[in-house]
C-alpha cells in the first residue's frame, strides 16, 4: 500500500477539491505484481467560475509519474462528467466508486455510493461481456500468453455474473472465486503476485481456458436474462440535486 506521506502529497497536489480518491486496477482486483503501478481514480469538483467562463473546461485530469520509486497513474473526472458516466452502463466508474481501497473520502462520497445503487442496471452486462471479449482477443493474440489478460478475463466475467445476480459490485477476484471456486484461478493469482506485470505463462492448456471463457460467457448471458435489475437508472434527480449542491459549496467544503 502507498505510504501515508506520499498519499498526502498526492492529495495536496491536486488542483481542485476531491470528492473521493480510491485505488483501482490490479490492487483492487486482488492480483498486484511487485512492479504494478497504483491506479488512483476519483472525482474532483471544478469551481463555478471555470464552468461559467468562456474558456474550454478540462473535465478529466490524468497524471502519470514516479514518486519515490512508486509508479502512480491518477485519473479524476469532474463531478458532472462522473455522474454522466454513472447514468450509462459503465462498470469502470462503479468499481472506482465502490472500491474499498479508499485514499480520500467525504460525506458526499458516502452519499453518492447510496445514490449510485440506483444507477446499476441489467444492461451493465454489455460492459462486462465486451470487456471480456476484448481481453480474450488480447490474450490469444500471437504465440505467447501473458497471465495478466487471462486474469482480467476471469475477473470481469465473474464481476459481471455476480452483479447480474446480486446487484452488487465486487471486483476482487480472490473474493469472487470464494463463490465460484474456479480451478487454477488461485494459482494464477499467486504467480502474478510473485512475478511481474508482463509475466508469461510457461505452460498453458489453451483449450481448457477457452472452454472456461465460453462457459462463463454463457453463464453471464443467462444471468443477464434472469436478472431482476432494472432496465434503466432511476438516480438522475438525486444526482442532479447533489451536483447542484457541490457546485455551490465545492471550494470551501472540501479541505
Amino acid at each position: 500500500m502507498l505510504n501515508s506521506q506520499l498519499l498526502s502529497e498526492v492529495i495536496e497536489s491536486q488542483p481542485f477539491p476531491l470528492l473521493f480518491l480510491t485505488i483501482s486496477g490490479a490492487h483492487l482486483y486482488g492480483f498486484p505484481s511487485p512492479d504494478s503501478d497504483y491506479d488512483l481514480r476519483g472525482i474532483h469538483v471544478l469551481p463555478v467560475r471555470k464552468i461559467l467562463g468562456l474558456y474550454p473546461v478540462r473535465e478529466t485530469i490524468e497524471v502519470s509519474e514516479n514518486e519515490a520509486g512508486t509508479e502512480i497513474d491518477l485519473v479524476t473526472h469532474d463531478v458532472k462528467k462522473f455522474f454522466t458516466l454513472l447514468l450509462k452502463r459503465n462498470g469502470y466508474v462503479l468499481e472506482q466508486l465502490y472500491s474499498p481501497l479508499i485514499i480520500k473520502t467525504t460525506p458526499e462520497h458516502r452519499q453518492l455510493k447510496a445514490i449510485a445503487s440506483n444507477c446499476i442496471t441489467r444492461h451493465h452486462y454489455h460492459h462486462y461481456r465486451g470487456f471480456a471479449s476484448n481481453q480474450w482477443q488480447l490474450f490469444t493474440k500471437g504465440d505467447v500468453y501473458r497471465i495478466k489478460p487471462l486474469l482480467y478475463i476471469y475477473r470481469v466475467l465473474l464481476t459481471g455474473i455476480h452483479l447480474m445476480n446480486t446487484g452488487r459490485i465486487e471486483a476482487n477476484l480472490i473474493t469472487l472465486n470464494q463463490e465460484f471456486d474456479l480451478s487454477l484461478v488461485n494459482s494464477l493469482i499467486a504467480i502474478k503476485k510473485e512475478e511481474s506485470e508482463k509475466t508469461l505463462l510457461k505452460e498453458i492448456n489453451l483449450k481448457f481456458h477457452q472452454q472456461e471463457y465460453e462457459r462463463l460467457q454463457r453463464e453471464l448471458e443467462t444471468a443477464f436474462s434472469n436478472s431482476n435489475l432494472p432496465d434503466n437508472p432511476s438516480a438522475k434527480p438525486e444526482l442532479n440535486h447533489l451536483l447542484v449542491k457541490l457546485r455551490g459549496v465545492g471550494q470551501r467544503f472540501f479541505r
